[in-house]
């Protein structure tokens, strides 16, 4: 086939796609029947399928086919930062936002003006943080059932910027890393970038399938496993006791690290113990405060075993030099005060009306989620489209997020996340009825 032709088929798809004449969620015809109507080979009109696909224009499910995306949901919405309109309700991202949280700021901002040190605040820090913070993180992670010393502790700019180091400082581009088959988005886009290969790991109610983990690390040199065992991201399970054993003693037999992403962990009360709690030495525990306290505080708590510290430190250097000493002098302030333990507490319980509230306003739909979290998973019948109903929602001016910025396995399952943390409970209540309306008129008519 000429390439004149090839492009043309292209650039007509993308036209009937971009004008509507293909509507969003139209199933396209198999490779092979594309190749019989156009005359063309198989292998091209794969090529297409796959140039469209990289245009962002259908996306590819295994075993059901190829679609029309719904071109009013971006590209990869729910991993990067949209824009989201004033008027429209953001279902999608959580930040979460306690009355008085601004006073606080303005008295620590105040305190902070008044202490003796505020020259050294700035200058360079440190590239890991003062050892004086450092004792104040490691103190604080103790309460959350760790015990490291303070020089196994690094800060850094949010959890995800501690993913980012620890991934840096220990993996090397090709290397495979056991995720779950739903995970959070943000490693995704990490493993991206730097080339690591994910594979996934089926998931239950409480947890990965470790046997698929003991195969997977039996038959392929896994690196690291990438875990939320405290309030999965996105499904919300917390892993119990004797499945978070298992899990550290297959990691001991194959040798892979364990990466803990602790960041919603502060919203379960007596959790089990944390991986690092089990397994200091194989472990990198990983947490902060901008979920728990606010977006915009970027002050994030790695803490690592002590052989792994130099390499870590050196890719903290790499990226930041260190986390900003003002924002850091705050945290350790409310670390240390008790600030940090009563908006945890207070947030704990508004995350739990949270969620009741939405399970009755969403009553009959099938919501997966913890008691106490600020998000909800909805699966969708089969048949559904997410990304026409997501895009249903946005001309109402609701923003909710697909599946697929969660999903790493070659099938992404017809659901929505709904975030509950960023809007009023009213306007949550009220929002919610529409999710539910719309989800019964689309996708369980």
């Amino acid at each position: 086939m000429a390439a004149s032709r090839y492009k043309k088929l292209v650039d007509e798809l993308a036209s009937d796609i971009r004008t509507g004449r293909l509507a969003a969620g139209t199933r396209l015809p198999t490779h092979r029947a594309l190749a019989s109507r156009e005359g063309i080979a198989v292998v091209t009109a794969t090529r297409v399928y796959a140039e469209l696909e990289a245009m962002g224009l259908v996306s590819r499910e295994q075993g059901r086919g190829t679609f029309v995306r719904a071109l009013a949901v971006p590209a990869g919405h729910g991993i990067d930062l949209q824009f989201v309109a004033t008027d429209a309700v953001d279902l999608n991202f959580n930040y979460p936002s306690l009355p008085g949280q601004a006073d606080l700021l303005r008295q620590a901002l105040r305190d902070v003006a008044a202490s003796g040190d505020l020259d050294s605040l700035l200058c360079y820090q440190p590239h890991r943080g003062r050892p004086e913070d450092r004792a104040v993180v490691a103190r604080h992670l103790r309460r959350r059932g760790i015990s490291p010393d303070a020089d196994q502790i690094l800060i850094v700019n949010g959890a995800q910027h501690g993913l980012a180091v620890t991934v840096m400082a220990t993996l090397q581009a090709g290397d495979v890393v056991a995720v779950d088959a739903l995970t959070y988005p943000g490693f995704k886009v990490l493993a991206h970038a730097l080339h690591l290969d994910l594979v996934p790991l089926p998931g239950g109610a409480d947890g990965p399938d470790l046997d698929a983990l003991e195969k997977l690390c039996a038959t392929r040199p896994v690196r690291a496993i990438y875990t939320m065992p405290t309030l999965h991201n996105p499904l919300g399970w917390v892993m119990p006791a004797p499945e978070r054993t298992r899990l550290i003693e297959i990691a001991r037999r194959y040798g892979p690290l364990v990466i803990e992403d602790a960041s919603y962990a502060y919203l379960v009360e007596d959790p089990p113990p944390p991986l690092a709690a089990t397994a200091p030495d194989i472990t990198v525990h990983i947490s902060g405060i901008s979920k728990s306290v606010a977006t915009g505080l970027r002050v994030g708590f790695v803490a690592a075993p002590p052989p792994m510290v130099p390499s870590l430190e050196r890719a903290i250097r790499a990226t930041t030099w260190n986390t900003p000493a003002l924002t850091t002098a705050i945290a350790c302030r409310w670390l240390a005060d008790g600030t940090l333990d009563h908006l945890e507490a207070r947030k704990r319980e508004d995350a739990r009306a949270r969620q009741a509230l939405a399970r009755q306003e969403l009553a009959g739909l099938p919501c997966i989620g913890h008691p106490s979290s600020y998000f909800i998973w909805l699966p969708l019948p089969d048949d559904a489209r997410a990304d026409r109903l997501t895009a249903t929602l946005a001309r109402q001016h609701i923003s909710v997020s697909t599946a697929e910025p969660f999903t790493t396995s070659t099938h992404t399952p017809q659901a929505l996340r709904l975030a509950l943390g960023s809007t009023d409970p009213d306007r949550l209540r009220s929002t919610l009825r529409t999710v539910r309306r719309v989800a019964i008129e689309d996708a369980y008519a």
